[in-house]
């Protein structure tokens, strides 16, 4: 097609797989992955596809220009050579995000200021007027990234960062972020075929976005706005269509998600966001503390949580840590539970082996996404049964 053109997606650090996956079954074409970045090719309505649905992406950036720089001078004069009033009008206001990685440029924030400069002086100088600034809600939203001596000048289409869903209004001291929640999800292969259980839910991020993956929803559904909205190429008819064509590909889901809490706080917040995304039909949330919980549901359970560790709550390490292995072995049988920590050594209070073992970052903090599969009955008798079969 003519009218493609590449495009960059920005991710977290091991969802690099996951997001190239999600872009081959949206269609798009070129896909290669980077680190924490996967870059593709489609056209502007694809675009707008990749940030509605994309689950594991945090931003779709649009590359337009890129050049060799040797300092700041230098950019200066490309910057300013650049034709931005394809982009941009002097009535309109904009912002630079600026990433550098170079012995050359050491200041982001000086980058930022010198490709400010440099697109105010030019319409100055051709205008008369200037496009004025705004950090928080900019009409455009420009990305400079400087790699070595290698400068990429692109435009930010989604705005705010693409985790920021739209339904989340109550969160707790320290939610899961939506596209972490997502990717675990995927990573610990929920596909929405059998029950779910979130038994430590806080402010009911996993449920959510498991609700979203169960029912093929997209992702951004719920968001008020995209900067791609406010260019001035932008078909407002196209994005509509997109719209409905992702709404239409929905599917039923047969099953139960459930999430406990044992604060009533979380609870109701829990209650609160997902009756923000539209999804209180697919979920269900109780008050009840998992230690003195059971396997709710027959047949095979997808669990998926993340644990309170030290900095948000003061809970005794080892304890707690021990207490999960032991609810685990006496009362969830047959059923895959996934965990997220950053407190690796309390992994080992756990009390069994965990059959995987994923390296992820929350936040900053190193973490392990973990699988425990518990057997129904013992798992000897289970390898006794497959012999005799």
């Amino acid at each position: 097609m003519g009218n493609n053109f590449k495009m960059v997606a920005k991710t977290l650090f091991g969802f690099e797989e996951l997001l190239s996956k999600e872009l081959r079954n949206l269609g798009a074409s070129n896909v290669v992955e980077g680190t924490r970045n996967v870059s593709f090719e489609g056209d502007t309505g694809f675009m707008y596809k990749a940030n509605l649905c994309l689950r594991t992406a945090i931003k779709i950036i649009k590359p337009i220009h890129s050049f060799r720089v040797r300092d700041e001078n230098d950019l200066y004069k490309k910057i300013y050579a650049m034709e931005w009033t394809e982009y941009l009008s002097v009535s309109e206001t904009f912002a630079i995000d600026a990433t550098v990685n170079s012995e050359q440029f050491t200041h982001s924030l000086y980058v930022s200021q010198k490709t400010k400069d440099a697109i105010v002086d030019k319409f100055r100088d051709t205008d008369g007027t200037r496009p004025d600034v705004d950090v928080k809600d900019p009409d455009l939203r420009i990305n400079i990234h400087i790699h070595n001596n290698d400068c990429n000048v692109s435009l930010d289409s989604s705005g705010t960062s693409l985790h920021k869903r739209g339904y989340r209004t109550a969160t707790n001291i320290a939610p899961i972020n939506e596209v972490l929640a997502s990717g675990l999800l995927l990573l610990s292969g929920w596909d929405g075929q059998s029950d779910f259980l979130d038994p430590m839910c806080g402010s009911g991020t996993m449920l959510t976005e498991a609700a979203m993956i169960a029912c093929n929803i997209p992702a951004n559904i719920n968001r008020k706005g995209f900067a791609f909205e406010k260019w001035t190429d932008f078909d407002a008819e196209l994005f509509e269509k997109i719209i409905d064509s992702s709404l239409k590909k929905t599917r039923e889901f047969h099953h139960k998600i459930i999430g406990y809490d044992k604060a009533p706080s979380a609870v109701r917040k829990a209650q609160d966001n997902i009756d923000n995304a539209n999804l209180t039909d697919y979920i269900t949330v109780e008050r009840k503390d998992f230690f003195k919980t059971y396997k709710p549901t027959e047949g095979t359970l997808h669990m998926c949580f993340n644990p309170p560790y030290g900095e948000r709550l003061d809970i005794d390490m080892e304890n707690f840590y021990s207490a999960i292995g032991d609810t685990l072995k006496q009362g969830y049988p047959g059923t895959n539970a996934w965990f997220i920590t950053s407190n690796l050594p309390a992994l080992k209070f756990v009390g069994l082996r965990p059959s995987r073992k994923i390296k992820v970052f929350n936040s900053h903090l190193e973490s392990r996404f973990v699988k425990y599969e518990m057997y129904e009955g013992s798992k000897k008798a289970k390898y006794q049964k497959g012999n005799e079969e």
